[in-house]
């Protein structure tokens, strides 16, 4: 279990401080707004109301014992440049900030941020490649120019093993894992849905119907892909 900051309690800051929990993970959950801190209290290990930008204030809730901070103040610049410049100050790990332009995140990395993310920005490019092949599930930029996707099995695949369809020299993409729907029955005879991971597919597993694939490859061999 990790031990998080999250500063920031507006609709990024609120999801990412919940995603977090649910994972396991311990976190502390920071804003000036008493109302945002009130509506996450429930969700986290602990919610304060504090300026982030004032180092006693941190002090006084263990930020020496925090792996990561993630400052997700997204309207008021001036605030998140601060409480990163006081997170490095106080010798925080791990600093992620948010940016919402080049030129934010050109400062927030001269003051020391150990990542800056563009929220806004990743989920444009997310959806753009969903709108562009619907079979697309989920789409994560592992780098530039190189993503994970997960797609639902093309109907010319189905029903043909892995060393037929030949993705890799085919398409010059590598399947990661296969996520198989299944069913089950329980012990009170009732039949229910549940998802099956193949992580390590064999060249003799056939692609069935229903199956979702895990890809990596450059992005414009997976935009190329067959629906």
């Amino acid at each position: 279990m990790n031990r998080f900051m999250v500063i920031g309690m507006g609709r990024f800051g609120h999801r990412l401080a919940k995603e977090l929990t649910e994972a396991g993970h311990e976190v502390i959950a920071i804003d000036t707004r008493e109302a945002l801190v009130e509506r996450v209290r429930d969700e986290v290990a602990l919610a304060v109301c504090l300026d982030a930008t004032e180092p006693e204030a941190l002090k006084s809730q263990g930020v020496d014992k925090v792996d990561t901070a993630i400052v997700a103040i997204g309207e008021d610049f001036e605030s998140n440049a601060l409480a990163t410049a006081t997170l490095k100050a106080l010798g925080v790990g791990r600093v992620i900030s948010r940016a919402s332009s080049d030129i934010q995140r050109r400062i927030l990395d001269r003051i020391g941020a150990d990542q800056v993310i563009f929220p806004e920005e990743e989920i444009a490019v997310r959806l753009a490649g969903q709108l562009a092949n619907p079979e697309i599930i989920d789409h994560v930029e592992l780098s530039e120019g190189h993503d994970l996707v997960q797609i639902h099995a093309p109907e010319a695949w189905i029903d043909r093993t892995l060393a037929e369809v030949d993705l890799r020299k085919k398409y010059e993409v590598n399947l990661v894992a296969i996520k198989r729907p299944v069913k089950k029955q329980t012990p009170e005879g009732e039949e229910v849905g549940e998802e099956q991971v193949l992580d390590l597919p064999m060249p003799h597993t056939k692609i069935r119907e229903g199956d979702i694939l895990v890809l990596v490859g450059a992005t414009k061999s997976l935009a190329d892909l067959p629906t």
